[in-house]
């Protein structure tokens, strides 16, 4: 948990995972490019690169080859079972 906690202090990292929430399954490429766009962010492949590989080990990412291409998929598990740990409960203040 503590790896899911350190991957979400980014700001990048997370506007790398609100984009993969939104819509899933993208290339590096097309990561930098809505960074750039949408975002900018004007971070090296490299750097994405290396957001994008804190985001796997934490398992936020999931990745996918299919040929050349390496694709991106966000992955809610490591979240839900933070809000597993510390449920919400309702109060009546």
């Amino acid at each position: 948990m503590v790896t899911v906690f350190r991957a979400l202090d980014d700001q990048t990292r997370r506007v790398i995972l609100d984009e993969l929430a939104a819509s899933d399954g993208k290339t590096l490429f097309e990561i930098c490019s809505i960074l750039t766009t949408r975002h900018g962010l004007g971070l090296t492949r490299q750097a994405i690169s290396q957001h994008l590989g804190l985001l796997e080990s934490a398992g936020l990412v999931v990745t996918e080859r299919r040929g050349r291409s390496k694709f991106h998929y966000f992955n809610p598990v490591p979240l839900s079972e933070i809000t597993r740990r510390w449920p919400i409960t309702e109060r009546n203040d």
